[in-house]
């Protein structure tokens, strides 16, 4: 072999060694997430859970995937699609949403996020307004995470609900309807971070934030590290958010 060439060679083989490197510190990285996203993941408490399931006003499915709550009488002309916070069961947020259904007639559709992840989850919001064809009017929403990823999703929706969340994406020109809830006690998404993010939604966005409710407060999956404490029950909770909603709806 020439000297010219085994240079050639020996680089060839520092290209390939770096590039198997750098595959494998990928592959690692991806393993990482997808374990990470799947341990820790908060369920939903047994005894709100048995309340929803037990209210002859409410029908509960499974479709596509997503947890379907929907009028057990009479058709239902609107409806939400709500993506739950990071690592959060869609079941936990079924008892703090029946009212929408139970008092409202509206259907929820709570979707599944890929790897319990909302910003892993590209799917846009046809693929959840589907599992209830015969809704006209759609609002999005999530709590958390989840409704970052809302944010994403609701130019192609009717209006937007916020549940301690807020955006990243600019929606000041949207010329959406908005309602974003928030608790006073949230020691997450909290009070001041909920202020500081109001640039990116319209002017006429609707800001409402429940006395004693934490982060934890919207959702029934137990208490989450780093939060505030909650003062407010589950059913003046349930509530606030019922009757938050319904206003929204009622100007749209």
């Amino acid at each position: 072999m020439s000297a010219s060439k085994r240079p050639r060679s020996r680089a060839r083989r520092i290209v390939s060694i770096v590039l198997l490197s750098v595959a494998g510190l990928l592959v690692a990285g991806i393993v990482g997430i997808v374990i990470w996203s799947q341990v820790g993941v908060m369920g939903a408490e047994a005894g709100p859970l048995a309340s929803v399931r037990e209210d002859d006003r409410v029908a509960v499915s499974d479709t596509g995937g997503n947890v379907v709550m929907s009028p057990a009488s009479g058709e239902s002309t609107a409806g939400l699609v709500f993506i739950p916070g990071a690592k959060v069961d869609a079941e936990a947020y079924e008892a703090k949403l029946s009212g929408l259904v139970a008092e409202d007639g509206m259907t929820v559709v709570i979707t599944r996020p890929w790897l319990n992840l909302a910003f892993f989850d590209p799917r846009p919001l046809s693929t959840f307004t589907d599992a209830a064809p015969g809704v006209g009017t759609w609002l999005v929403g999530g709590h958390s995470l989840g409704g970052v990823r809302a944010c994403q999703l609701a130019p192609d929706a009717d209006g937007l609900v916020l549940f301690a969340s807020y955006c990243a994406n600019d929606l000041a020109d949207s010329g959406l309807p908005v309602l974003s809830i928030s608790g006073s006690e949230d020691g997450l998404s909290t009070p001041e971070k909920i202020q500081d993010s109001r640039g990116m939604l319209p002017a006429d966005a609707e800001f409402v934030e429940i006395p004693g409710a934490s982060h934890a407060s919207f959702g029934d999956y137990g208490p989450q590290a780093g939060d505030g404490t909650p003062t407010i029950d589950d059913t003046d909770m349930t509530a606030e958010i019922t009757a938050s909603v319904a206003d929204l709806l009622s100007r749209l």
